[in-house]
């Protein structure tokens, strides 16, 4: 066999702590900005960020932590946070993110099952810790995100015994030089929502990150870029933000933390107040914000664009904010499992030269792949659908930033190389990935698959309309029919046959909802998806009128012979 002719080039590993320095040095004085649980705004800049990244990766060695070993965080997004992220990767321990809000159960099963060896947490989070404390016994110590005097102010009810981040800095120099690791090794620690069983583990490797952080910066990605200033409302807890801290580090933008507020006004008043060119974070936040900015009379003076993900991003928030406030949506997919960048909807020059409607349907989409990720949609008989906008079928992905298997778990998810997502979409001629359901909540009618989003999608275009689900309900004749479950808007009305009607002309007939059920709020997961779970258990009995007219339907009660009246969601 011939020898393969190598390269002569560096082997200079790809490392997270290559990111901070690399902001460190060239990006030294650009400002990181962040509003505290403290309640002031603290500023200071990537070299700052560095050098505290450094005492801590000094502090945890002096507590005992060795590389490999995972220091969890229950923060919000904050500078602490972003020294977090740096420090304990820097010399080879792994940074795991908790998510705060999830159940204290999943939380303390998290902390366990990544056997943590320290935990950082934000003061707002006490009560939490405080119960989590006795279920959690490998943690060796709880680290509160502050100084003495803010500790004995704030903490002064707690049981657990808590160390001061600041104190812990303030005896170590910074003068450390990070290791040279190597970039298989692994990084990060995030886990899924676990909305169905357990959550589970997503490592990622030093390698996995830079290229995720290169892939991320792109123009035709998320496009970041040194002139930027960016808020990411997307948790620092929530897979990494998005990617946007090391995204960040990597271009030597300007970092704007929000911290704990993420309500419409708070939000507004930081990005005009910081001069924020660009965000990113889940519809439900940004429906928040666009209601402030509508109801106050606001505009925004320096916001650009925005990354709408973890949820589709409704076609009629898009127009809002490009229509009315001038303001770019990058609409985006990914998951967990990786890393999370997919997809993003930036058009080509070529489809740039469509008209303006024919550009907006496929930005509206969940976009192309960016280089690093492949995919294809599969039938159930797992071989390869067209790419016509036509055929759908369940979504595989596979690339650098993927998972290969779960945290602890022996068996691989993967399929012939492939990760299966769970979700079902087509994709277009373009390329263009729209996501129409995860496989789970997707409407199995008369043998036939309707798409819960399109459903939805169509709802939230209706003036009276603040948020809408769609699910599935048994049927005696379709199997399953779709029930659309609707939040109205503040002082706004809108009866059920009005809303059914607003469908005629935007999707086929048989895809019309059934009926509709009015609610005063929907359940979220703790990333601010909508809870299709909890929800089809709050209408598990529910009788669709059309159920009722099906002939020889057995759908009354036992006692009275009567028909079922629908109950009212629990």
């Amino acid at each position: 066999m011939t020898t393969p002719l190598l390269g002569q080039m560096m082997d200079v590993p790809l490392t997270v702590s290559s990111l901070i320095a690399h902001a460190a040095r060239h990006f030294g004085d650009t400002e990181i900005v962040s509003r505290r649980i403290e309640g002031d705004v603290h500023r200071y800049t990537w070299r700052d960020c560095e050098r505290r990244a450094k005492q801590l990766a000094q502090a945890l060695i002096a507590l005992g932590v060795q590389p490999g070993e995972r220091v969890g965080t229950l923060a919000w997004n904050g500078y602490r946070h972003l020294e977090a992220y740096y420090g304990p990767t820097g010399f080879g321990a792994v940074c795991h993110t908790i998510n705060p809000r999830l159940f204290p159960e999943q939380i303390a099963f998290i902390i366990n099952h990544a056997d943590d060896s320290y935990v950082l947490f934000d003061m707002t989070f006490a009560p939490l810790v405080d119960g989590l404390a006795p279920h959690c016994p490998k943690v060796r110590g709880w680290i509160a995100l502050g100084d003495e005097a803010c500790i004995a102010e704030h903490l002064s009810s707690m049981k657990t015994p808590v160390l001061s981040y600041e104190t812990l800095l303030a005896a170590q120099d910074g003068e450390y030089t990070w290791p040279q690791l190597d970039e298989r090794a692994a990084s990060y620690l995030c886990y899924t929502s676990g909305t169905t069983g357990n959550p589970k583990g997503a490592l990622y490797s030093h390698r996995s990150t830079v290229l995720h952080a290169y892939g991320a910066s792109l123009p035709d990605a998320m496009g970041l870029s040194g002139r930027d200033a960016v808020l990411p409302v997307v948790p620092m807890f929530h897979v990494n933000a998005w990617g946007i801290p090391h995204a960040t580090a990597l271009t030597g933008a300007k970092l704007v933390f929000p911290g704990k507020d993420l309500d419409g006004k708070s939000l507004f008043e930081l990005m005009e107040a910081e001069r924020v060119t660009y965000s990113a974070g889940v519809p439900t936040v940004w429906l928040g914000l666009l209601n402030y900015v509508k109801e106050a009379g606001q505009r925004f003076s320096t916001l650009q664009r925005t990354v709408i993900g973890g949820s589709a991003c409704p076609p009629a928030m898009l127009r809002t904010f490009e229509d009315v406030y001038n303001v770019e949506v990058i609409h985006a997919w990914g998951m967990t499992e990786m890393s999370p960048l997919g997809t993003l909807a930036k058009l080509t020059w070529e489809q740039s030269q469509r008209p303006p409607e024919a550009q907006r349907k496929l930005r509206e989409k969940q976009g192309h792949v960016i280089y690093g990720v492949d995919m294809k949609i599969v039938g159930e008989d797992g071989r390869d659908l067209p790419w016509d906008g036509v055929a759908f079928g369940d979504l595989h992905v596979r690339g650098p930033w993927v998972i290969d298997r779960y945290f602890r778990k022996d068996d691989s998810p993967l399929i012939n190389g492939w990760f299966p997502t769970g979700d079902v979409a087509t994709i277009d001629r373009d390329g263009f990935l729209q996501i129409t359901d995860r496989s789970k909540d997707v409407i199995k009618s008369g043998g036939e698959w309707i798409s819960s989003i399109d459903i939805e999608n169509v709802a939230i275009a209706h003036p009276a309309v603040a948020e809408a689900a769609c699910i599935a309900c048994s049927h005696p004749k379709w199997t399953e029919r779709p029930l659309l479950v609707v939040v109205r808007r503040p002082d706004m009305n809108v009866a059920r046959d009005e809303l059914i009607a607003f469908y005629d002309g935007k999707v086929a007939k048989w895809w019309i909802p059934d009926d509709v059920a009015f609610v005063d709020e929907l359940p979220h997961t703790a990333t601010g998806k909508l809870q299709k779970l909890k929800l089809r258990e709050l209408f598990r009995d529910y009788v669709l009128p059309s159920a009722l007219a099906v002939d020889n339907c057995p759908l009354t009660d036992e006692e009275t012979d009567k028909p079922r009246a629908n109950p009212a969601p629990r």
